[in-house]
């Protein structure tokens, strides 16, 4: 069985390294996380108890040289601060933000492949220009380099929740972004069947709620703006650190518990929940969909496997015939 390497930065609570261990274990492939980076205190709590090892801090921090080889270079990095991006002068935009340590990684590493999550605005922020310098980056460090807006409605989960993933690999390759898989699961196996009393809105809340709104849904997740306007759906709108307290209640009546919202993101029930209900709340919410990173990276796998087998067969050849 082959092992890749990979690193796993900004890792949140490890949606990235979730993925990638399910992917490889259906390709009979050796997943092994060399390194892994988050500067948040209690997403590393999360991701020790679930993954054996405490992340290191913050990535501004690390020296490249001090990162280990890898394969492949996972990372969901944050969508802040792009303010100093816009001029399009390729990689001196980008210092200043922490797309940066991205690239002074992969500069430096050099890994086969990598793949990169951001949120669906960054492609037309400022009116496109971020978009063009990050891309321009990524190529001029030799990287043949593709992006596409992903849903995770389209790729089983019951969360309208769409991300920009950029898939980069060392050579060109022909590489195509998974088709959508359908139907999503239904919210009926994602909703717990009993859930505690404080999970529910008060009563005047959800008096109010249902005074403006009827779904026209048996089971349905309601959804509020910040214009007050209600609207629901049999899927989940998406999840948000950052979002009011009953930003989304089922039914109109009750908030979704931690582990709902962590099945929503894709995660496992083996996945521990180590944390309180406002952190694990904030933890989904910056969450990367599991489903579509591993359906992004079942379809970059047999590129970096392939470019490994070559270097065993390459290895092997040096050693029998003394010629490294």
């Amino acid at each position: 069985m082959e092992k890749i390497k990979f690193i796993d930065l900004f890792c949140g609570i490890g949606g990235f390294r979730q993925a990638m261990e399910e992917a490889c274990h259906e390709n009979n492939l050796i997943p092994k996380c060399v390194f892994s980076s988050d500067i948040d205190l209690f997403c590393q709590e999360s991701y020790k108890a679930n993954y054996g090892e405490r992340p290191v801090g913050d990535i501004t921090k690390i020296n490249e040289k001090d990162i280990p080889d890898h394969d492949i270079l996972f990372a969901g990095f944050p969508c802040q601060p792009f303010s100093i991006i816009g001029q399009r002068k390729g990689f001196d935009d980008i210092r200043g933000t922490l797309f940066f340590d991205i690239a002074r990684i992969l500069k430096h590493k050099r890994p086969k492949a990598f793949i990169l999550e951001n949120v669906k605005q960054l492609v037309g922020h400022d009116k496109g220009n971020t978009l063009k310098v990050i891309l321009q980056s990524l190529k001029d460090l030799g990287y043949d380099v593709h992006y596409a807006v992903l849903n995770a409605l389209d790729y089983g989960l019951p969360q309208k929740r769409e991300r920009v993933i950029f898939v980069g690999h060392r050579e060109p390759i022909l590489f195509t972004f998974p088709s959508p898989i359908r139907p999503f699961t239904p919210l009926s196996k994602i909703l717990e069947k009993k859930v505690e009393e404080k999970q529910y809105a008060s009563e005047y809340i959800i008096k109010k709620r249902k005074s403006k709104h009827t779904s026209a849904y048996k089971l349905s997740i309601w959804h509020e703006n910040k214009a007050g306007n209600i609207c629901s759906y049999p899927y989940s709108c998406a999840l948000r650190a950052g979002a009011s307290y009953n930003y989304l209640l089922v039914n109109g009546e009750r908030r979704l518990t931690p582990r709902e919202m962590f099945r929503l993101q894709g995660f496992p029930d083996s996945y521990k929940i180590v944390v309180n209900d406002s952190q694990a709340r904030k933890q989904a919410g910056n969450a990367v969909p599991v489903n579509i990173v591993k359906a992004v990276i079942l379809k970059l796998l047999p590129y970096v496997a392939s470019s490994l087998d070559m270097t065993s067969v390459l290895r092997d050849y040096e050693v029998e015939y003394g010629t490294k």
